[in-house]
């Protein structure tokens, strides 16, 4: 046993004595299905704080020879797979943590060079009776300890893609580091398994990657390992019914990367819930270890009318994207596409690969981005913002001239968006009462049976002695002829199961007087 070299599985150990620990054990077994095969080769990308680490740390624990695996992973799920036994601590594993090299480095050449030293003397004390062809070069000692010891490597890398991030604009330097990766593990009979877990997918450079090999599991298609990118609904349920915390405020704050395609319908930030549980207090813990200076960077950009779909996509909406143009840096951005696809792997924005569009996904997310905008030049978009909590209480109060004033206010200049329909009144709208998310279920569009009511409003669990608020907008004609619809078009009792006070706001905009117009009715079902 060394520092690198088939560690004693401790670091997973100490995971799972944690007070919350959610078992991913499973994933295992599909590590196991692939061990020795073409397919052996892994990269999961996920945010920051989404369990990376934890699971490097699980898959060393498993297959390395020198832990006791049959005890570190007694009574969890691995444990009832048929395939445990066969391939529990039965590997010579090489874990790597990239950061910690690049961190003591001062260039990628110093980080590969002292990677190569410390596991070479790990490896030489291991087996020192062995004839080496060049006891200095990793890969011709590794194949020389596979050639007389029969055992394949399971090699598991996490950070793999800290270069990218710290070296962004340093092609060559990337270059050399995917060069020295793909002479380590690329058609090499001694590896078993390579995992690697990071950030960013894999990086392509001109017409091909250097590292082709691999099966990439991301935020934009997790694949196979689509359970095991966060906490599931019946995970996070548990937990809330456990510690006794409100399940339905958690879903509202950290739910929203969900996976259809694979029939994942909930997932959830693993940090946030933890820290959410273990204080009882739901609120932002995420951007807390993931720095949003990156994301002011990125939006303020504006390639293509970028600002203009961070506004719609603020306003609730889901937007498509291409994400095909991406090549998984976080420098080469050439269009819109490219910064929303690189938000989608920061964790910034969810994507649904069915439709191929992209959302802000919860509570949490949201006040990362009214952050950003609140401390860059976003000007009445901040103050839209900031001014939305005033807007929320006016509606409540059932002030009608207020609520008129707040959306005059609230509405942003032409260069942002064209304000020449129904429909750019209703992104208006859904900006102006940003933070009232936190409070309510917000629909665009609902269906009613007779049409569809533009803005919906439903309280949350937590706040179910608010009213519920159906908004109905018009363009030139008249906020009480908006009223009128609701009631005519019976939209109230589209609410099903919803029992109580509701707001009747209509609002309308005066295309020759440019002003807006409100009033406000109460109706009880």
């Amino acid at each position: 046993m060394g520092i690198y070299l088939n560690p004693d599985g401790e670091a997973f150990e100490i995971a799972v004595q944690s007070d919350i620990y959610v078992d991913k054990t499973r994933m295992l077994a599909y590590l196991n299905s692939i061990i020795g095969k073409e397919q052996r080769f892994v990269c999961v990308s996920r945010p920051r704080r989404f369990g990376k680490s934890m699971a490097a740390n699980m898959v060393s624990a498993y297959y390395s020879r020198q832990s006791d695996a049959r005890r570190i992973f007694a009574g969890l799920a691995i444990m009832r797979d048929e395939s445990f036994l066969d391939f529990a601590g039965k590997y010579d594993v090489i874990q790597l943590n990239m950061q910690d090299f690049l961190s003591a480095s001062k260039t990628v050449e110093d980080m590969i060079s002292l990677l190569e030293r410390s596991v070479l003397w790990d490896l030489l004390k291991e087996y020192p009776d062995f004839d080496y062809f060049d006891k200095t070069n990793l890969v011709r000692t590794m194949a020389d300890v596979y050639q007389n010891a029969r055992r394949r490597f399971v090699i598991v890398i996490d950070e793999w893609d800290c270069v990218f991030r710290e070296y962004k604009e340093q092609e060559e330097a990337q270059r050399l580091y995917l060069d020295f990766l793909r002479t380590l593990l690329k058609d090499k009979p001694y590896i078993g398994l390579a995992y690697m877990t990071g950030i960013l997918p894999i990086k392509k450079y001109g017409t091909h990657s250097a590292l082709n090999m691999f099966s990439e599991f991301s935020m934009e298609n997790p694949w196979k390992l689509a359970e095991f990118v966060g906490f599931t609904g019946e995970e996070v349920r548990e937990l809330c019914r456990k510690y006794g915390r409100s399940y339905e405020e958690c879903r509202t704050w950290y739910d929203g990367y969900a996976f259809p395609m694979y029939n994942i319908g909930e997932v959830y930030n693993p940090r946030s819930v933890v820290c959410a549980i273990e204080s009882g207090v739901f609120d932002t813990y995420w951007n807390q270890t993931e720095s949003f200076e990156a994301l002011k960077i990125y939006i303020d950009l504006n390639l293509d009318g970028l600002r203009d779909s961070i506004i719609a996509l603020m306003s609730g909406e889901s937007i498509a994207i291409d994400t095909g143009t991406f090549i998984g840096n976080m420098t080469d951005l050439k269009s819109k596409d490219d910064v929303l696809a690189l938000l989608v792997h920061l964790g910034y924005l969810g994507y649904n690969l069915e439709t191929k569009k992209i959302f802000i996904p919860n509570q949490e997310i949201r006040k990362v981005y009214a952050d950003a905008v609140r401390d860059g030049g976003w000007g009445i978009i901040a103050k839209t913002i900031a001014a939305s909590e005033n807007l929320l209480e006016a509606t409540l109060q059932a002030n009608a001239e207020a609520v008129a004033k707040g959306i005059e206010a609230a509405r942003f200049e032409t260069s942002h968006l064209q304000y020449n329909d129904e429909n750019a009144l209703a992104y208006t709208i859904s900006l102006a009462y940003y933070t009232a998310r936190q409070k309510y279920i917000v629909v665009r569009e609902f269906p009613t049976g007779k049409g569809f009511a533009d803005l919906v409003f439903i309280p949350r669990p937590a706040y179910a002695n608010l009213p519920a608020m159906i908004i109905e907008l018009k363009w030139n004609r008249s906020a009480r002829a908006a009223i009128e619809q609701i009631k005519d078009k019976e939209y109230v009792q589209a609410l099903d199961g919803y029992t109580g006070k509701i707001l009747l706001v209509g609002v309308n905009y005066d295309k020759s007087t440019r002003l807006h117009s409100c009033e406000i009715d109460e109706w009880s079902k």
